[in-house]
């Protein structure tokens, strides 16, 4: 109970930092760290069941096309747009779920790269639609119940909520009877089909909420910059995912957003080398992958358990 207090109050104070000290460029951080928040745990699904998609940078890319066109195309008010788009992202999922979850392994992470190549390549070609290279620029801002959000102070609070409840729903679902049937599936699905649990369903449904969680950031991302171009969507974002929950520690719904804290403010403050971004993820990922195998939540839980050891 202590720990959580702890962990509560170390995220307040995280949430009202960006604003205390009244900075645009740490309130844009906060936004920024919030929308990859909730990227990074729909990833974190997919490494639970033992699956790696490298479509979810396409899945993210759906939502914010989706929710920028129901908006500037359909007139619809922003929480629908933004509903719409994710689960237009969620049929897409369940639809690709469908022919990829009947196999595993090396072969899952082809297919959904050369899934999410052909996503991205339709946004460059379908230029009608999706604006070609260029996308789509004047995306709305986000409005709810009449009140239009301008200011990154307004959003920040908004994606931070967004994130907060994507944490707390993903963890509730890891708490629960289903959590524990999604984690079988990667540590011994032979023993879970034995029991009679269809693992092929269980894996689909992962994937398809996997999916709304992508298409909600993709939402917030291009609501956010009010531009959606095909760059930002590609194979590229996918592994940084990876690499989020790798570092934080993806045994835990705490650790992509540790990995998120770590990783997302690094292009802004490297962006006079930004030649370097890549090598610095490979190595930061080369030394927790050597020396720190459970990522940042593995070392904070370590500490835990020797200070309560101790205070015994």
């Amino acid at each position: 109970m202590k720990n959580g207090f702890r962990i509560i109050g170390v995220a307040l104070i995280l949430a009202a930092l960006p604003l205390a000290v009244r900075s645009p460029f740490l309130t844009h951080i906060g936004v920024m760290v919030s929308i990859y928040v909730v990227l990074a745990l729909s990833m974190n699904l997919m490494l639970r069941i033992g699956q790696i998609s490298l479509m979810h940078g396409a899945l993210m890319g759906l939502g914010a096309y989706g929710s920028a066109l129901f908006m500037m195309r359909l007139g619809l008010p922003f929480p629908l747009a933004m509903l719409a788009a994710a689960l237009s992202v969620t049929l897409v999922a369940f639809l690709v779920g469908l022919l990829f979850l009947r196999i595993k392994g090396v072969y899952f992470v082809l297919l959904t790269f050369a899934a999410g190549e052909i996503i991205v390549l339709t946004f460059v070609e379908w230029v009608g639609l999706f604006g070609g290279s260029g996308g789509l620029a004047g995306v709305p801002r986000p409005s709810w119940l009449g009140y239009q959000i301008t200011t990154r102070a307004g959003f920040y609070w908004m994606a931070l909520a967004f994130a907060a409840s994507t944490y707390a729903a993903v963890s509730a679902i890891y708490r629960s009877e289903l959590g524990a049937v999604i984690s079988s599936l990667d540590e011994n699905e032979l023993l879970t089909r034995s029991l009679g649990i269809d693992s092929r369903r269980y894996r689909l449904l992962t994937f398809c909420f996997s999916g709304f969680l992508a298409g909600l950031g993709g939402s917030l991302y291009g609501h956010y910059l009010t531009l959606v171009t095909p760059e930002d969507y590609g194979f590229s974002l996918a592994v940084n995912l990876i690499v989020m929950n790798v570092i934080g520690g993806a045994a835990h719904p705490l650790g992509p957003v540790l990995g998120a804290l770590l990783l997302v403010p690094l292009p802004e403050f490297l962006r006079d080398a930004k030649q370097y971004q890549q090598l610095l993820y490979g190595g930061l990922l080369i030394v927790f992958l050597m020396f720190m195998p459970n990522g940042i939540h593995g070392v904070i839980a370590r500490i835990w358990r020797a200070r309560k050891g101790a205070d015994r």
